[in-house]
């Protein structure tokens, strides 16, 4: 009786298991190895007796030698001209007033442009619970060494406001009415504004 022929050996199949932990091995190992690096004790640094003289040489000859009486300490006065941008402008609004959301300034030529917008308040009759959108248009000049800041125009949802309901306001010099006190007043400390497109000028006196 013939016995039968013994199957030819199957080619065996590489598992992939074993590259997978290699792979997670050598990533431990590096990860390990960085925590401990960032994590190492901050060595002193010893200088040996040459570096030693050749620093202190170093710093010999950095050495300048004090003078025998003080200086006499300067002094150089500053600026009397301050200049804002119309962000500069802005952001001072901002940063020191509730309306940063709700008024705007321009500048132009010798003018300077506000627009607000703002919710009025529920209770209020007829235009309650409305925006109020607005916008006004001033002229800055300065004549005779005075400075003035003159109310030109104040337009309410496109509508340009009369004079009389403004209680006159337009054309009169609000610096000088108001911080000035009264008619032809002059602003204390101020020399000369100038406005031109995109910038404030202050100039300060004396």
């Amino acid at each position: 009786m013939s016995e039968n022929p013994a199957p030819p050996d199957l080619p065996r199949r590489k598992s992939c298991l074993v590259p997978v932990l290699i792979g997670i091995i050598a990533v431990l190992l590096v990860v390990i190895g960085l925590i401990w690096w960032n994590n190492r004790a901050i060595k002193p640094v010893q200088l040996s007796a040459e570096e030693k003289a050749a620093v202190e040489a170093k710093v010999e000859a950095l050495q300048v030698e004090a003078p025998a009486t003080p200086a006499e300490p300067s002094y150089e006065k500053g600026s009397r001209e301050i200049v804002l941008t119309d962000r500069e402008l802005n952001g001072l609004l901002n940063e020191h007033t509730t309306l940063g959301d709700k008024l705007k300034f321009e500048l132009g030529t010798d003018a300077i442009n506000a627009r607000l917008e703002s919710d009025l308040d529920p209770d209020l009759p007829v235009v309650g619970g409305k925006k109020l959108k607005a916008r006004a248009r001033f002229t800055v000049k300065t004549e005779g060494g005075v400075p003035s800041l003159v109310l030109e125009d104040l337009t309410v949802w496109g509508v340009s406001l009369p004079n009389d309901w403004l209680a006159q306001l337009k054309g009169k010099d609000l610096l000088g009415e108001i911080l000035g006190g009264g008619k032809g007043g002059q602003v204390a400390g101020i020399e000369e504004m100038k406005v031109e497109p995109g910038k404030l000028r202050i100039r300060l006196k004396e």
